[in-house]
């Protein structure tokens, strides 16, 4: 028994104001297994009525909040077997702050990521743009989010983008949404053929819905020509540009049949002579 005593109270020591005692190193460990256990039966407790995709969420930001619970565990368990913890902080306080200027932007992005599960603003499967880039949704992580762009390369986004930018959420009000194709035609062309050529090459497309049809617009007067906006609608804002790209190479076989002319700016340049004195 005076063994085990003896080499319970044998003590490692950091400094002259640090030591730690195997004591007190089972006593930690313990106090950490037993942690690891409630919070492991307290997530089981709580997840079990959520559903697959809320679980998927709380299991995620659980997960940082378990180390941040075995961390406050830790040091309360030195602090109640007599470890200076205050002498283990003082030590190691320029150690500290270099870390966490570190890891400053990874903190950002862990708190965006929070944000992003508990409001719900981004889900997975959603069409959303930032800085100029679009992509589908098909991960979002604590740190990261991971889209898909439309030529099918991963655009791995930090979280903390999303508190910085302006985030489009193309499908935040369902799969549906409107697009356009602007032309403009020569002056003296027949306006409301070019309006049914317009919706006739949008109705070309399968995958324009035809609830609600598309509408035409006779945007402006402009410098060299009519200018027109056809407006649809798509049940997958995904494939926009290529859509698109379909109704314009319609619309110009339409127009080459009616004899219709996309004009481009032109100027007219006089020169001036200057007479010899």
């Amino acid at each position: 028994m005076d063994k085990i005593k003896t080499f319970l109270s044998y003590s490692f020591s950091f400094g002259d104001d640090v030591h730690i005692s195997v004591q007190t190193i089972i006593v930690v460990i313990l106090a950490l297994i037993l942690a690891s256990y409630l919070l492991r039966f307290s997530m089981k407790l709580i997840t079990r009525k959520l559903p697959k995709n809320d679980k998927e969420k709380f299991v995620s930001v659980f997960g940082y909040l378990r180390w941040l619970a075995y961390i406050i565990i830790f040091l309360v368990t030195m602090q109640s077997s007599g470890v200076n913890v205050t002498a283990i902080f003082a030590a190691s306080a320029a150690l500290l702050i270099g870390v966490g200027l570190a890891l400053q932007t990874l903190f950002q992005d862990i708190i965006s990521g929070i944000f992003i599960l508990i409001d719900q603003s981004v889900h997975v499967g959603d069409i959303i743009e930032l800085e100029g880039k679009v992509g589908r949704v098909v991960e979002i992580k604590l740190r990261t989010t991971r889209a898909v762009t439309i030529d099918n390369k991963v655009l791995v986004i930090p979280n903390h983008l999303y508190l910085t930018n302006s985030l489009y959420n193309w499908t935040e009000n369902g799969e549906e949404t409107r697009e356009s194709v602007t032309v403009g035609v020569a002056y003296g062309t027949d306006v409301q053929l070019v309006k049914s050529l317009l919706i006739k090459a949008v109705n070309s497309s399968s995958k324009v819905i035809s609830k609600p049809g598309p509408t035409v617009y006779f945007t402006n007067f402009g410098d060299s020509a009519l200018e027109f906006k056809v407006v649809f609608t798509l049940n997958n804002s995904f494939e926009a540009a290529t859509t698109q790209s379909d109704i314009r190479f319609k619309i110009d076989a339409l127009f080459r049949e009616n004899k219709i002319s996309i004009p481009f700016p032109q100027r007219d340049v006089h020169l001036y002579q200057q007479k010899e004195v």
